[in-house]
């Protein structure tokens, strides 16, 4: 336990990536690079499922969600890291890092939550084909969004809370690029065992028991494809859930590496947290409309007409 008298820090100071200039400026070209990639790709996810009647399915309405969330989750981090890339003092206020931290947890969690529904889906649609309607329907669809959503708040609200209730004096470096929990707990100026137990807990909730129902929910899938006995039945739904599995691979591990495995060094925390916060939001719309032919056909077909998706989806 670490006791001492100085006041509360007011600001942190980040220390980044790299401290050296030129590996700077070229994280900078390539952030940039790949957060206009991330917007540009999921606003136009979004725009082709408004625009094209084709896409007005559950399927596509909680991918649009996971596109709302994956942009205002790059949104959160990647500007405020391209700024101090060009910066020799990378400060940031104590409340604006707690407002980055709600907001990093409360997009990412209801990621999580969202790649567990769409593997539900999924589930339903290949498993219970002819149930589908009348199990995916508007009402049902909407509670599942709105649940993954809330689940975002609520781990968010726990694990803000936890980890900011305890004092910060002394030391204010954070060696990280943005303000996550397991980096900030390092600087708490007492014992941090509760807030490390509870936020351990939450990432079971988010993490592992999404994963076991991704699990489940894929194991019941390969089953019921590998008894077709269309050739073509089996490519196409293997084609469908392809995307979906490669998506969750990608989130899912390097979460669970961040959260739920022992502390690794600084630089691999950094390197893992630069996998999940930077890269995958722009990798989602990408593999989505690369394996997927109606996003390819309403592509072809649509021209951009807003940058918005309303949930006001008929199925």
């Amino acid at each position: 336990m670490r006791q001492t008298n100085q006041t509360q820090v007011m600001e942190f100071l980040l220390l980044g990536l790299s401290e050296d200039p030129h590996t700077q400026q070229l994280l900078f070209i390539l952030f940039l690079g790949v957060y206009l990639v991330t917007v540009l790709g999921n606003l136009l996810l979004m725009t082709l499922v408004q625009a094209d009647s084709r896409l007005h399915t559950p399927m596509y309405f909680f991918l649009c969600n996971l596109s709302l969330a994956d942009l205002c989750f790059s949104t959160n981090i990647v500007p405020q890291a391209l700024v101090h890339l060009l910066s020799r003092k990378k400060i940031i206020s104590f409340t604006r890092c707690a407002a980055q931290l709600v907001f990093f947890l409360i997009f990412g969690c209801t990621q999580c939550a969202l790649l567990a529904v769409m593997s539900y889906d999924r589930y339903v649609a290949i498993c219970n084909p002819l149930l589908y309607p009348s199990i995916m329907t508007w009402r049902v669809c909407a509670q599942l969004a709105l649940g993954s959503w809330s689940s975002g708040i609520v781990v968010s609200v726990v694990d803000t809370t936890f980890t900011l209730r305890l004092p910060y004096r002394g030391c204010n470096t954070i060696a990280h690029f943005f303000c996550e929990a397991p980096a900030l707990l390092v600087l708490a100026s007492t014992d941090t065992h509760t807030s490390e137990l509870a936020i351990f807990l939450m990432g079971v909730v988010i993490l592992l028991i999404p994963v076991s129902l991704i699990l489940v929910s894929y194991s019941r899938i390969i089953l019921t494809v590998v008894k077709m006995k269309s050739a073509a039945g089996r490519l196409k739904a293997f084609s469908t859930c392809g995307s979906h599995l490669v998506v969750v691979i990608l989130f899912y591990g390097s979460g669970i590496v961040t959260y739920m495995t022992p502390k690794s060094s600084k630089e691999q925390e950094k390197q893992v947290s630069v996998f999940y916060a930077v890269v995958t939001p722009m990798l989602n719309p990408l593999i989505y409309s690369l394996r997927n032919k109606d996003v390819k056909g309403a592509l072809r077909k649509v021209a951009p007409r807003n940058f918005s998706c309303t949930p006001g989806i008929s199925f």
